[in-house]
């Protein structure tokens, strides 16, 4: 506790010298929580934190002159200086990131908690949060996941009395009690200003919860004496209820019942004095740190693949098989191979998905094929968890436009944790999705979102158009070291394609040439290569190669076209090869409209190869 008190208070300073940038939250007069909480936790276990996350991460383990160097943003900060104030992480020892994200947390540590349930390895997980989260979706979404599975996790609520800057009497209609008795979740309430108290609710939580009992919630009842950030006003409460708070200092408390049990004044004050000295050697030395070089921007946002050439395609045209089996086949294999892959989602076990390509996975692989509620933030989430666990989850999204409802655990968390670590934090993790419209499936269910996801520095984002493609595209993905949405097309299920060898893996992020052609060169992605193909007998190119001998560009995709993919590959070919062109570059996509429901609409929307000849033959005339 001393020594989250001096760090925090080092830091206030450091802040108001200019020395720390950023945003800062501490936790000053919460030290209790924090150090009752990770006192019986072994170094494997797990814990996600919040924004005001410096105490547990200290409690955890991790050493402050690293701590002092990642908030001034140092090279050799605990994340190298790539997280800061709000997302200290060390994976090495279980701390999985403080988290900018309110409740963000909590789905991931049901990522972790799951990881260790299905290594049977006696891990725990336990995500800490403070009472404003309770009111977030995915504080909700997490807990009935982990009490479904009966994961092992503590979900750790310190209530200091406000959510920002806003009393938790306006917040909740209901308290933590009641909600963790709707979800049959065990709740325990703690003086979260007494570290005995503490750490003795916590003790015989992670006994009870390593025996396989399941989750619980635990409400530390604590307070803060900064206001939510260091700068903030405190209007929304008074000195007086501060200074009432201040005389249950937990710290002060221990000490009384440290000198009650026989410590004398001077051992507790050698004890202080030791602690003082350690936090002002640590920052001395980090303010010693280089910055990190400006040449080294772009390092951690994505893992290198390793030299992976194109492979000869070895396809067997007198055996065929369907897109569809193509998934299937690759998911069995990649499960038959590593013992790190499971997948997870909505029906994709017993309902073997809602188009039935997963049947028989779960009835041959167990539990590694799970079914999970209707959660798409914790699906997510289960998946990032698990991937910074060491697994490779494969987490199925049902449909692409549902990715509103669980962007976060993939913009913030899957996308960003690898930087925000320093690379420490690894994230093999692969999203199945599909699209398609030209089925009046209307606007909620027909979207090409991909330029959304792909626009994401940490994403890569895979869209196969033929069986074999598939088939290796998806367990090269499986595989990676980096997050990879895989889309697919649901239109292209039943189509029908060579089958390649059991051993075929494709490269993430090498064109294939379908065809060369002389007069224009065609580039698409997914479905749309087969309306390109039905259009002329050209198309995708390694595609710099067959501008230079085509002069002409057409970009085709099914998503609308302002701001889409096309607009990428244009920019890239118009600075790359502007003087190969002979023509302006041409694009083909939907309308600038949401996918309309009537078939009329719908077909006046969607673009298809009568518009790619159209443009074809203007290309032509030029």
């Amino acid at each position: 506790m001393l020594l989250i008190r001096g760090f925090e208070e080092r830091v206030t300073a450091l802040y108001r010298q200019g020395e720390v940038p950023g945003f800062v939250h501490l936790s000053i007069g919460q030290e209790a929580s924090a150090v009752g909480a990770c006192w019986p936790l072994r170094s494997a276990d797990v814990i996600t934190s919040t924004h005001r996350g410096h105490g547990h991460c200290l409690a955890k383990g991790l050493a402050p002159l690293g701590m002092f160097a990642e908030l001034m943003g140092k090279e050799r900060g605990t994340n190298r200086g790539r997280g800061g104030s709000m997302h200290i992480a060390d994976p090495s020892i279980g701390i999985f990131g403080a988290n900018g994200i309110v409740a963000a947390g909590l789905p991931i540590a049901v990522g972790a908690a799951a990881a260790s349930q299905l290594r049977a390895d006696d891990g725990i997980a336990v995500a800490f949060f403070g009472d404003g989260a309770v009111a977030q979706g995915a504080f909700h979404e997490a807990v009935n996941l982990a009490a479904l599975w009966r994961l092992p996790v503590v979900f750790w609520c310190e209530n200091n009395g406000y959510a920002e800057f806003s009393p938790i009497a306006t917040q909740h209609p209901a308290t933590l009690e009641r909600r963790a008795s709707a979800y049959g979740v065990d709740y325990v309430s703690a003086d979260g200003n007494d570290v005995t108290a503490t750490a003795s609710v916590m003790t015989r939580l992670v006994e009870a919860v390593r025996a396989g009992r399941g989750p619980a919630i635990v409400e530390a009842t604590t307070y803060r004496w900064h206001g939510h950030y260091e700068g903030d006003p405190e209007r929304y409460r008074s000195p007086a209820e501060v200074e009432t708070w201040k005389e249950r200092d937990p710290i002060a408390a221990h000490e009384r019942r440290l000198e009650s049990a026989g410590c004398t004044r001077d051992e507790v004050e050698a004890l202080e004095s030791s602690v003082a000295r350690e936090l002002d050697d640590a920052v001395e030395a980090a303010r010693r740190l280089a910055e990190p070089a400006a040449t080294t921007i772009g390092d951690f946002v994505v893992r290198p693949r390793g030299a992976s050439p194109e492979e000869e395609r070895r396809l067997e045209p007198d055996q065929t098989f369907r897109m569809a089996d193509a998934i299937h086949s690759a998911l069995e294999a990649e499960l038959e191979s590593d013992a790190r892959v499971f997948v997870a989602g909505i029906d994709v076990a017993r309902g073997g998905n809602v188009f039935g390509l997963l049947r028989g996975l779960h009835d041959e692989f167990g539990d590694r094929v799970r079914d999970t509620p209707i959660s798409e933030s914790a699906i997510m989430g289960l998946g990032v968890g698990a991937a910074m666990a060491g697994m490779r989850p494969v987490v199925e999204l049902m449909y692409l436009d549902f990715v509103g409802v669980c962007l976060d655990q993939l913009l913030n968390q899957a996308a960003k944790m690898p930087f925000m670590t320093g690379g420490a934090a690894e994230m093999s993790l692969t999203v199945r999705t599909q699209f398609g419209a030209g089925r009046s499936s209307g606007s909620q269910h027909s979207q090409s979102l991909e330029a959304l996801l792909a626009h994401i520095p940490g994403l890569s984002v895979v869209m196969p158009s033929t069986p074999a493609d598939t088939y290796g595209l998806l367990r090269s993905s499986i595989q990676d070291p980096n997050p990879v949405v895989f889309i697919e097309n649901r239109l292209l299920y039943g189509m029908k394609g060579p089958q390649p060898p059991a051993d075929h893996v494709l490269p993430i992020g090498m064109s294939a040439v379908v065809h060369p052609g002389t007069d224009v060169t065609v580039v698409s992605v997914s479905r749309m290569v087969h309306e390109a193909i039905a259009a002329a007998p050209l198309d995708v190119a390694a595609v710099l190669e067959s501008v230079h001998r085509t002069s002409r560009l057409l970009i085709a995709h099914e998503a609308v076209m302002p701001f889409g993919l096309g607009a990428e590959i244009a920019a890239t070919v118009a600075r790359e090869a502007f003087w190969d062109l002979d023509a302006p570059i041409e694009r083909v996509g939907a309308a600038p409209t949401p996918p309309p429901y009537a078939p009329s609409l719908e077909r006046a929307w969607l673009p298809d190869r009568d518009d790619i000849a159209a443009a074809i033959r203007r290309f032509a005339a030029v």
